[in-house]
């Protein structure tokens, strides 16, 4: 190149040790831009001999410039040089704005007093003005590549081979923290794909044209708002929390609802859906007041109303179960109960509600998603908030979704009576321990399942409502005279069967009634009075006037006993030695949970307890005789947690739907406020760490206990610390002082133990009759 003329010596000689400092490479940025600066100078050398006070200020521009770039380029060829960052956002904006501030000096001169006498420049100042625009240009190009340099920094970094776990931890916070300094990000907790993601749009972000209409323009920063409020892989950047819930707060508003009869006009319209719509109609009542109830006591205002879609996957044809069928012939009825109170919850907090009971129906409301012919999701209006569904369901949603599943995993909350434990979802934990279930391997945050009870912390306790007539057909509990009777607890014949020896102990305490469907005329003794199928109202009457509700061992967890002591029973309870679990008992083999039944209801047993629950092995004779003996004697009142009242569950759902958020995690919650962290023994739970304190297990913490530094604020100290993937992680080995951490977060189990580690447990307290909440956790909601 020639750079012979003696005016742009400085320039040329800019660009010799510019070229000494930066790769000759043709594809190196800051070195084309050295090159393109000496041709820009070299091209413009006749006009600056026309113009000698133009010359000065853009040779200025050009030699600044160019130092720049070499200093820019140097920062980043000594990445350990202190503030390197810093210096390279100083360097980008005091580029920028020496190129705007001489931009607006040419434009002021030349449109100036003097602007007729300098009209012999024009044709200078439009070329002036492309070069300016031009760098301005290729600053912004600059910045992208910067970003890309740095990001595949991180990439052969976090790809190196490192046997040092304390310097493998390290260099995970490293990347952190290189991401925090570019786009404001403190940490990627909760995210454990965020780093491979942004790789891979690194990478690939030109291979699908919709990632540039969601506003990707190859900069790391573009990547982080793609993935956390399209793809929800990271955390949203906090300049863009405040923004969305800004739009947030611009939709419409949920208004709570205080009739339920243009529900009860839609479950009209569908058959499969009678008996759902019958109880509803039964507790409306109940429903109203209590829903006003709510909203005087916690505030209800201002939430958005959000689109829920509730699809009943065990009431579809392809499901093949038949429950709606065999709703009104003794089936099995506790999924109807949840989905009819969940049903009636989602309408009176005022939400925009769903229906779907079939595969086509389900296909038309996802016809949209499904449109999707690219690689990308579709962006708002959001077409759904929220997504209710059973594991039968889940199933043919995979299936409607095909690809795009992946996409909408996080709106998923699964109905799931009897729990699933993370090395039952983790998929390929679970095919590593050779746990077979049909319903397991789902590989979703196990929060993301809803339980009937409390049973198992790592999931989330929906719950029910407890049907009651006390106050209906204006009769009151004192005109029903409560006798000697014994109410069996099983709906079909089967459930009796070889129970003659247990069934010829009670009735020498009781006369023995039964509410069972007896289709294919099972043999029974005599003694036995034996109803029929009872409407819900008619069931009720017959508790009001009976002494003890009598369990036969199964069905397990089921509503019934909780409705019994509501109307003023005594639960007999049957004790199971050893427990049930799917290692001995067949009903749970398939069930995704080692969880053990101490009885054949544990909620009742732990939660509520005598006197209104005898827990009793009843195939010990005397043991049964004696706890007969002194239910008979006893006289209790009517007793139903608040968790189980309609008001309960309205409470506990909106603030699920509030405050539980497994897309972009905005908020902490549980607040922190409510850690306790304990300090297991070995071969002990969690579940079993905090229960042993009065608190419960929560697994929402296991992120902040996951960290050494987070540890020795809790008095718990690391002579070294290594990270691997199992369920008793995060743990402390007692003999060498190691601290042991969690890699894989769908692992976090309350669950796992470990013969020889002590495992860190984050526990909280808990709402008595609420224990859903910590004491912390509804004070935001409560009414000033």
């Amino acid at each position: 190149m020639n750079c012979r003329l003696e005016p742009l010596q400085p320039i040329c000689q800019t660009y010799y040790i510019a070229n000494k400092l930066l790769s000759e490479d043709a594809h190196d940025v800051t070195g084309l831009f050295a090159k393109r600066s000496c041709s820009w100078t070299i091209m413009f050398g006749s006009l600056f001999r026309r113009n000698p006070s133009q010359k000065l200020s853009v040779l200025l521009l050009i030699f600044g410039f160019i130092w720049g770039l070499v200093l820019l380029r140097y920062t980043f060829q000594h990445p350990k040089h202190q503030s390197s960052i810093e210096l390279r956002e100083q360097i980008l904006e005091l580029s920028k704005r020496y190129v705007r501030a001489l931009a607006e000096e040419n434009q002021n001169a030349m449109e100036g007093p003097h602007g007729a006498s300098m009209a012999g420049y024009a044709d200078l100042k439009r070329t002036i003005a492309v070069l300016l625009d031009d760098i301005l240009q290729r600053l912004g190009k600059l910045e992208n590549r910067v970003d890309d340099m740095l990001i595949s920094s991180l990439t052969n970094s976090t790809n190196n081979t490192n046997t040092n776990p304390v310097s493998a931890a390290s260099n995970k916070q490293m990347n952190v923290q290189e991401l925090s300094a570019l786009c404001g990000l403190t940490s990627i907790d909760g995210f454990p794909h965020c780093e491979e993601k942004v790789k891979w749009m690194q990478e690939m972000w030109k291979s699908e044209p919709c990632y540039a209409k969601y506003g990707v323009n190859g900069t790391v920063c573009s990547f982080i708002v793609y993935l956390s409020e399209i793809e929800n892989f990271c955390p949203m950047l906090p300049v863009r929390i405040n923004e969305v819930a800004n739009n947030d707060a611009l939709k419409p508003k949920a208004e709570v609802a205080t009739s339920l009869d243009g529900l009860l006009e839609m479950l009209a319209e569908r058959k499969e859906l009678t008996w759902i719509k019958l109880r509803i109609e039964r507790m409306k009542e109940n429903w109203i007041m209590d829903m006003k109830a709510l909203a005087k006591k916690r505030n209800l205002e201002n939430r958005p109303k959000k689109k829920i879609l509730l699809h009943l996957g065990l009431l579809t044809k392809e499901s093949g179960f038949k429950i709606a069928e065999n709703a009104f012939k003794g089936g099995p009825l506790g999924e109807l109960v949840q989905w009819s109170d969940l049903i009636a919850s989602v309408y009176l907090l005022g939400h925009n509600l769903m229906l779907s009971t079939s595969v086509n129906e389900l296909k038309g409301y996802l016809s949209i998603l499904t449109g999707n012919k690219g690689g990308c999701p579709i962006r708002g209006p959001k077409l759904l908030d929220l997504i209710y569904i059973d594991i039968v369901g889940l199933k043919q949603l995979q299936t409607v979704l095909g690809g795009s599943f992946t996409h909408y995993r996080c709106l998923l909350r699964v109905l799931d009576s009897f729990g699933t434990e993370p090395e039952f979802n983790h998929a390929e934990y679970a095919k590593k321990k050779n746990h077979g279930s049909p319903w397991g391997k789902l590989n979703l945050i196990p929060k993301q399942f809803y339980n009937m009870f409390p049973h198992t912390p790592d999931n989330s306790f929906l719950g029910f409502v407890v049907e009651q007539h006390l106050n209906s057909n204006n009769i009151t509990l004192s005109k029903i005279p409560r006798t000697n009777k014994a109410l069996i607890y099983g709906k079909l014949a089967g459930y009796w069967k070889d129970k003659s020896s247990f069934l010829d102990i009670v009735k020498n305490y009781a006369e023995i009634h039964g509410t069972f469907h007896n289709e294919n005329n099972v043999l029974l003794p005599n003694f036995i009075i034996n109803h029929g199928i009872l409407s819900g109202h008619d069931l009720h009457l017959l508790l009001r006037g009976t002494k003890v509700f009598v369990g036969l061992g199964f069905p397990y967890e089921g509503p019934a006993p909780l409705e019994a002591i509501a109307n003023g029973c005594i639960f007999l309870n049957p004790k199971f030695n050893p427990p049930k679990s799917r290692k001995n008992t067949n009903f749970f083999q398939g069930k995704p949970t080692f969880r053990e039944l101490s009885s054949q209801h544990p909620y009742a047993e732990v939660y509520i307890g005598k006197p209104h629950v005898w827990t009793v092995n009843i195939d010990n004779p005397s043991e049964l005789k004696e706890a007969m003996r002194q239910i008979m004697e006893q006289k209790v009142d009517q007793y139903l947690p608040y968790e189980f009242t309609s008001e309960g569950m309205l409470e506990r759902l909106n603030v699920f739907i509030e405050k539980q958020d497994f897309c972009r995690q905005r908020e902490k919650w549980p607040p922190l406020t409510a850690l306790r962290v304990k300090m297991a023994q070995p071969s002990e739970s969690c579940v079993e760490a905090c229960q042993r304190e009065q608190l419960m297990c929560e697994p929402a913490f296991f992120y902040q206990l996951n960290k050494e530094v987070e540890l020795k604020r809790y008095g718990i100290h690391c002579d070294s610390s290594k990270t691997e993937s199992d369920l008793y992680l995060p743990a402390f080995n007692p003999e060498n002082q190691m601290c042991l951490f969690q890699s894989d977060y769908l692992l976090f189990s309350c669950a796992g133990s470990h013969e020889h580690y002590n495992r860190i447990c984050p526990c909280r307290d808990y709402v008595k009759g609420q224990v859903a909440f910590c004491h912390n956790c509804l004070k935001s909601e409560a009414h000033n």
